[in-house]
């Protein structure tokens, strides 16, 4: 479905101010209270101008903090103000969608052509904190998550799970285009990184950390980086038991063994696995001390999956 004209990709903000539809203006910070400074209504548009008048809303970032703009600025804003040590407040998001379905819109209305003339970690990028994004809108959109007798045979009343079609059947437009959390996925899948299973998150503890900053192409491989790295330092996502001979992988090397094979396929070592699970640790032991990268090309081991956390990964207030 295509997007009738008449809006203006990355018009949605300007020098950090959020602006929102006929005369809405809410900036959301953080105060030392833990609450949030609300601004809304023709009033606080006005007080916005009159500040932009004297020139004091624009300040100067500060030295080794990144000025981001347009859609990613939302994005940065949502990140900042609901996601508190990789859990999102769910409930006060769901108070105040405002800056979210802004970015959201604005991932309507990217052109294709645009994005085709990105360079790959670009793309990646824009797809990944679409993937989280729209991920988050589905939770609010369902919260508090009305569970089913049945599902909850299975999996926690408080999951993701328990919403149905939640990746097949729910439809979001995506640059014109409507499109599944599923069809993102492939999509992303097919671009030939598999750090990217380190940083989509399907709202549940079992996934990797949501980052506190969108994602960026000209930052990307370190970001990725650093999401491995965190996720592999959880010992309920990966764990080494030299004593007892297992090397507890999360399922997601399960899942998705075959995304890594292609780029970290070993030529030597990791010998009784197949060829999927001999990808996943190799790209696995790159994130390791010297000792345990060699534990585990030498393959003298069993692997074993640990149980994956379908629970909602919800901040709550103390």
């Amino acid at each position: 479905m295509k997007i009738k004209g008449g809006e203006n990709y990355g018009s949605y903000v300007s020098d950090g101010i959020v602006q929102g539809k006929t005369g809405d203006v809410r900036p959301r910070e953080n105060d030392a209270s833990g609450g949030h400074a609300h601004l809304s209504g023709s009033g606080g548009a006005l007080v916005i101008a009159f500040i932009l008048g004297l020139g004091l809303a624009a300040k100067p970032a500060r030295a080794g903090v990144e000025r981001l703009s347009g859609p990613t600025a939302l994005w940065n804003q949502v990140l900042m103000s609901y996601v508190h040590n990789a859990r999102v407040d769910y409930a006060d998001l769901q108070a105040h969608p405002e800056i979210l379905n802004q970015y959201i819109k604005s991932l309507a209305i990217k052109p294709r052509e645009k994005h085709a003339q990105e360079n790959l970690d670009t793309k990646i990028a824009f797809l990944i904190n679409a993937y989280n994004a729209l991920t988050m809108k589905t939770i609010i959109d369902h919260y508090p998550i009305q569970w089913s007798w049945a599902a909850s045979l299975i999996y926690p009343k408080n999951s993701i799970r328990q919403i149905p079609g939640v990746w097949d059947r729910l439809k979001f437009n995506v640059m014109g285009q409507e499109m599944t959390l599923q069809e993102i996925e492939n999509t992303l899948r097919g671009l030939g990184d598999p750090r990217i299973h380190m940083a989509i998150v399907c709202a549940s503890k079992g996934c990797p950390p949501l980052r506190s900053e969108p994602y960026l192409g000209k930052k990307l491989s370190a970001q990725l980086d650093d999401q491995t790295r965190r996720f592999l330092s959880n010992p309920k996502k990966f764990a080494i038991d030299k004593k007892a001979g297992v090397v507890y992988l999360s399922p997601i090397f399960k899942w998705f063994g075959g995304d890594f094979a292609p780029k970290f396929e070993p030529g030597i070592g990791f010998e009784g696995q197949n060829a999927n699970v001999r990808a996943a640790l190799n790209f696995i032991s790159g994130y390791l001390s010297v000792d345990d990268a060699l534990y585990l090309r030498g393959g003298a081991y069993q692997v074993e999956y640990l149980a994956y956390d379908w629970s909602l990964n919800e901040w709550k207030k103390q």
